[in-house]
């Protein structure tokens, strides 16, 4: 269901297609209302002016036949326009709105004698002006039931065009299970939408999954013959040129084997193992396997149930990317669950904070060469054991900033 928030949102498509059928209402009303308006206005006039006319000459035939005194009238009493008009034509009519009531004139000139005669209108301005708010006020009626019918009838696919949204952010956060599930009826533009939504992720997913596969294998036909090399560089007699063999050996092995654990993460088929686990121990440990210098303080004896293996395998990894792409000194601290690792070199590059660690990509040159899989390698474990990573930079001297939070009952049975 949608949030309060979301249904109050002046952007929403929703509110812009209300105000495009109130906009279209209010027009057509208001169009009618005018047309209405002159139509009658217009009628009023005509039947008003055949009245004054009607009525002058019955006075004048009443008067003949009676012999009282005809509708004589002083030219000075006469409208300007009225005058006019009986000068070009011998008659005229003239509708005048004023105060005490609304009349209409007619006069005519016979025999060298100027006639007129006035017809109140005010039953016909009456008329005319409750039809004018009846319009009106049928007209807001109108809009008071379109407008929240429009919102009621948009309240749909404006539901179904947040669940592709949403769809589409699990997608991009890195479900690649999600699916609208709306189908693909034909001539239906929401659900081609969802269709092609649904078939993007289909297709990604398989991109990914033969990427990974692919990853997989090689790394599995390169560790053969990559152990046989290192064996072989270890046979080598003592020299410059043995070093440096043994050493490219090395990183190979390393590279090899980082391939295969970033395979198996992405298998999920890593499955923790805990224990209690005394965090300040296993972090200077873990420090000393390194073989790298690194500053450790602990606030109290914190312990967590946690894969003592996995940790291990996360701090060593970044204590070797703190020193491999920052600088000096390295400061890891242990405080309840959580672990800060920082350094003082240069700090992440932008685009890692704002879309993390991602495989081979070190993000900018400053933090140095690499393959980039040392932090991918810290993500997958950190989600075996169910814990959280924050990628920060120090607000004051901008080295980077890691923190790893345990979670308090430990991870997840299962993955």
């Amino acid at each position: 269901m949608p949030t309060a928030r979301m249904m109050l949102n002046p952007r929403s498509m929703r509110w812009k297609i209300v105000l495009l059928v109130a906009l279209a209402c209010s027009a057509m009303a208001l169009t009618v209302g005018v047309l209405v308006h002159e139509s009658t206005l217009n009628r009023s006039l005509n039947e008003g002016a055949g009245r004054a006319d009607q009525q002058l000459d019955k006075e004048l035939r009443d008067a003949r036949n009676s012999g009282r005194q005809p509708p004589l009238a002083n030219p000075d009493e006469l409208p300007d326009s009225l005058l006019r008009q009986v000068e070009l034509h011998g008659r005229g009519t003239l509708y005048e709105n004023k105060p005490p009531a609304p009349t209409f004139w007619a006069a005519k000139k016979q025999d060298g004698r100027l006639y007129a005669t006035e017809v109140d209108m005010t039953a016909d301005l009456l008329t005319r002006q409750a039809l004018d708010r009846h319009v009106w006020k049928y007209s807001l009626l109108t809009l008071a039931v379109v407008i929240p019918a429009t919102a009621l009838a948009t309240e749909l696919p404006t539901r179904r065009l947040r669940r592709v949204a949403r769809t589409a952010r699990r997608i991009t956060a890195g479900d690649l299970d999600a699916r609208t599930n709306m189908g693909s009826r034909a001539g239906d533009e929401i659900n081609e939408i969802s269709a092609t939504v649904d078939s993007m992720a289909d297709s990604l997913r398989e991109r990914i999954t033969t990427e990974q596969r692919f990853t997989a294998d090689v790394a599995h036909e390169l560790r053969t013959p990559l152990m046989g090399l290192v064996t072989s560089a270890g046979l080598l007699p003592e020299g410059e040129a043995t070093d440096l063999v043994r050493d490219r050996a090395r990183v190979l092995r390393d590279l090899v084997e980082d391939l295969l654990e970033i395979s198996r993460l992405d298998a999920n088929v890593e499955r923790p193992q805990s224990r209690p686990v005394d965090l300040a121990e296993l972090v200077e440990e873990s420090v000393v396997k390194t073989g790298l210098t690194a500053r450790v303080s602990a606030h109290g004896a914190p312990v967590a149930e946690t894969d003592p293996r996995r940790l291990d395998r996360i701090i060593a990894n970044l204590v070797v990317n703190a020193h491999r792409h920052g600088a000096g000194p390295v400061e890891i601290t242990v405080s309840g669950a959580t672990i800060t690792v920082r350094d003082h070199g240069p700090g992440f590059p932008v685009g890692l904070l704002a879309h993390g660690p991602q495989r081979f990509r070190t993000g900018a040159a400053e933090r140095g060469r690499g393959h980039g899989l040392g932090l991918t390698i810290v993500c997958g474990q950190a989600k075996v054991i169910g814990a959280t990573l924050d990628f920060a930079n120090d607000p004051g001297d901008g080295g980077a900033v890691v923190v790893l939070r345990l979670p308090a009952d430990g991870p997840a049975a299962t993955q």
